[in-house]
């Protein structure tokens, strides 16, 4: 009989020896030598966050806030640490979200 918990830290490992993974902790350690980095990072995650509670709750996004957001994404980006960051971050965010996925699909959540 396969155990459950066996198969959950099985796949924690897995994950932690996925690219994407090493990839986003590398670009996070990098980012983290820049206070500044990290505080626009912050800033700009934070006002992400915010924009997706908005949308969940079925909140209007004024054009100022997606406009900021457009901004402040310009300037992260011209950043080679921040622009690593951002897409390494990403690209382990969508690896999780399959993971879910496949997760969600099995209990029906």
């Amino acid at each position: 009989m396969i155990n459950p918990y066996d198969k959950a830290r099985e796949l924690s490992i897995a994950i932690k020896e996925s690219q994407e993974y090493k990839d986003y902790t590398a670009a996070k350690e990098r980012a983290s030598q820049n206070p500044d980095l990290v505080a626009a990072l912050n800033d700009y995650q934070e006002k992400q966050f915010n924009m997706q509670k908005k949308t969940m709750l079925g909140e209007e996004i004024g054009q100022d806030m997606i406009q900021q957001m457009q901004n402040l994404y310009e300037i992260l980006a011209s950043d080679p640490a921040a622009a690593a960051y951002l897409q390494a971050q990403m690209r382990f965010a969508m690896m999780v979200n399959d993971i879910y996925q496949v997760l969600g699909d099995v209990v029906k959540v």
